[in-house]
């Protein structure tokens, strides 16, 4: 592939090419790259993914612990020794909370305040703990669940190719 040469590739990566509409091409305009999840061993299921995300465990053995605290990433695997270095959620976990807890926390509180009428501090007494509860309690799960759906598509940021002026 022309321009690959120019890439400091490290044992493990794979390139992949994009060019225009798919078309085989000898300049791609983009190269992706991907780790390989471990030499000789196969991608868990999607479903196993899922699980060991939700049981906030290891995403390629299942078995170590994903957390140092209560959302503070350990710097690896203490069974397999996977690098949690490539772990990059960003704020997509958070996001998922909010739009989730939202929808539960407003339909609650425009049910009850059709139905019964109570006053503000009531409003405040009921919906301060739930917002808690629903923001709080799944930020853990909803994390580990992104980081594990990331290792399993082998998810990792696109580079652009180092090319030669003409």
């Amino acid at each position: 592939m022309s321009g690959s040469a120019a890439l400091d590739l490290s044992p493990g990566i794979e390139l992949t090419s994009l060019c225009y509409k798919g078309r085989s091409c000898d300049r791609p305009f983009f190269i992706f790259y991907e780790v390989n999840p471990m030499p000789n061993d196969a991608l868990p299921t999607l479903t196993e993914s899922a699980l060991r995300g939700i049981a906030c465990r290891c995403p390629r053995c299942g078995k170590g612990k994903l957390y140092a605290g209560f959302i503070d990433l350990r710097p690896n695997c203490e069974a397999c020794g996977l690098d949690y270095a490539f772990i990059d959620t960003g704020d997509g976990p958070a996001i998922f909370i909010i739009m989730i807890a939202g929808a539960i926390v407003v339909g609650s509180a425009l049910v009850v305040e059709i139905k019964y009428q109570p006053p503000f501090w009531l409003h405040a007494a009921l919906w301060l703990p739930l917002i808690l509860a629903t923001t709080l309690l799944p930020l853990r799960s909803m994390k580990s669940l992104l980081i594990a759906l990331q290792y399993h598509h082998k998810a990792a940021p696109g580079r652009l190719i180092d090319r030669e002026p003409k």
